[in-house]
């Protein structure tokens, strides 16, 4: 038969019941048990009060707590959090505090109301981690933009186009569109750039519609950026991390709204889209931003959006080509490859210090290089 389990409550009954008897000796039962007197009296006088009830084990818990979080605060994080459910207590109490409530307990506090209710799950919370990366020094001096995927919606599919303030972390645009072509990006860009002004550069990955490798990163639609005055940059190939901030921004979109809008008519998508940007830009803690929301550190560019493309004028020494269809321009009776985004464009040649060798200028931009010595044929 197997043993019966000694717990700390059998012997405290074991200890009552041989010190209530006759002639029962405290001092050598305290001994035996390892009890003080102190504790042994305290255990006797329960149990003539209230019997073996009072033999339970009391809690150590003050009856009153100074410090506690009053149910009020903590009934304010826990709304928080079931409204946003991807906040961490430092976004929650910063929150809390831009709402003018006083006493807003630590983030460490937060973290345990949170996990007191089961509403932290420390799979997930481990995937959040701090990311270093470079920043922008002004807001406007460089934008990201990428799509966010695709997934499917009553019909067809919804492909997420991000543009991101580097230095901010504003979210200036978040669209739902059809598809990922460059006339469609082209007139996002146009209400956003409307709205916000240009930025001085942009950034994005070699992909389809702003690029397709590093040895072709000019696209109509990169090419129609260069016209507005915007410079174009590429992340570097096999280095996704060179879009840090944008990537980051897309595993939080992720994580609070995409999951949610499957299935759903592109526009019902989009004005999710819009909600959760404003919030998103407005109203949610940035941990890299000190925990203040991302319009803290935006302000719209002065460059305004010129209805009109200009019309690039070049100097008096420079050698102006246009670009054919398939990319080619002629020059001192050779055929030299540009990119055929550059077709029906003016550009210019400028001579470099080494002899033969060409720079290509669109307007402002130093778009290629030419060696009259690797003139290449073409059908």
């Amino acid at each position: 038969m197997p043993w019966q389990q000694v717990t700390p409550m059998s012997q405290k009954k074991e200890f009552i019941n041989l010190a209530v008897g006759e002639d029962a000796n405290i001092s050598r039962l305290c001994r035996y048990f390892q009890v003080s007197r102190k504790t042994a009296y305290k255990w006797l006088s329960r149990y003539r009060r209230e019997g073996e009830a009072g033999l339970g084990d009391r809690s150590r818990r003050p009856r009153s707590s100074p410090g506690a979080t009053p149910p009020i605060l903590e009934e304010a994080v826990v709304c928080l959090r079931q409204e946003r459910p991807a906040w961490g207590g430092r976004k929650i109490r910063a929150r809390l505090r831009a709402q003018g409530l006083v006493q807003v307990p630590a983030a460490s506090t937060i973290t345990d109301i949170l996990r007191r209710h089961g509403l932290i799950d420390p799979e997930e919370a481990d995937k959040h981690r701090a990311w270093r990366r470079f920043e922008a020094e002004a807001a406007n001096d460089l934008w990201q933009m990428d799509f966010k995927g695709h997934f499917a919606i009553d019909q067809g599919r919804c492909h997420p186009l991000t543009v991101l303030d580097d230095h901010s972390r504003f979210a200036l645009g978040l669209e739902a569109c059809t598809d990922e072509r460059g006339v469609t990006v082209k007139e996002r860009l146009t209400g956003i750039f409307r709205r916000y002004g240009l930025p001085r550069k942009m950034m994005m990955d070699n992909g389809s519609p702003w690029g397709s490798d590093a040895a072709h990163p000019y696209t109509p639609l990169t090419v129609w950026l260069l016209r507005l005055g915007v410079k174009v940059g590429h992340s570097g190939p096999y280095h996704p991390q060179t879009m840090g901030k944008d990537e980051r921004f897309h595993r939080t979109l992720e994580t609070e709204l995409l999951r949610y809008c499957r299935g759903l008519e592109l526009a019902v998508c989009q004005g999710r889209f819009e909600a959760w940007r404003q919030t998103y830009n407005l109203e949610r803690p940035h941990e890299a931003l000190g925990l203040v929301p991302p319009v803290s550190r935006y302000r719209e560019s002065p460059r305004s959006f010129p209805e009109r493309l200009p019309v690039w004028e070049y100097g008096p020494g420079d050698q102006v080509r246009k670009v054919q269809v398939e990319g080619w321009l002629s020059f001192r009776g050779r055929e030299f490859r540009v990119s055929k985004a550059f077709r029906g464009q003016a550009v210019a040649l400028r001579p470099t210090l080494n002899d033969g060798v060409w720079e290509v200028f669109f307007g402002p931009h130093r778009i290629a290089q030419i060696d009259e010595m690797e003139a290449a044929d073409h059908d």
